[in-house]
């Protein structure tokens, strides 16, 4: 198998190095890494872990429970359910970025424990 390289831009400017396997979810290198983010369901559920590329790249979301075409238009990344398939540049902690561009766009979206089409 193929690894990519994968590199997190945190809020703050910091940035971490990874290197991850095209059968890896990005999220579980990560703490394995040591690296502290947001997460909750681990499932492509509940948005919490989102990421945003920067620039081009390619991620197999196939096992989200919830990702949609506009998300991928985007650049929207869930990291827990992401598998890379080039490599990546990822600005982290875009939650409010992904819920603010689906409530735009009619889909569904969690909100405060409930999830409910706005």
């Amino acid at each position: 198998m193929c690894d990519y390289n994968v590199e997190l831009i945190l809020p703050d400017g910091n940035t971490h190095r990874l290197k991850v396997g095209a059968d890896e979810l990005i999220l579980d290198v990560v703490y394995r890494e040591g690296i502290d983010l947001p997460s909750m369901c681990l499932m492509g559920w509940c948005i919490t872990c989102t990421g945003q590329l920067v620039g081009e790249g390619k991620v197999d979301q196939s096992a989200s429970l919830r990702y949609f075409p506009e998300d991928a238009a985007a650049g929207f990344v869930l990291l827990c359910t992401a598998k890379p398939r080039s490599d990546l540049q990822i600005r982290t902690h875009q939650r409010i970025a992904l819920r603010d561009r689906r409530i735009a766009c009619g889909l569904p979206t969690p909100r405060g424990g409930t999830y409910r089409l706005e």
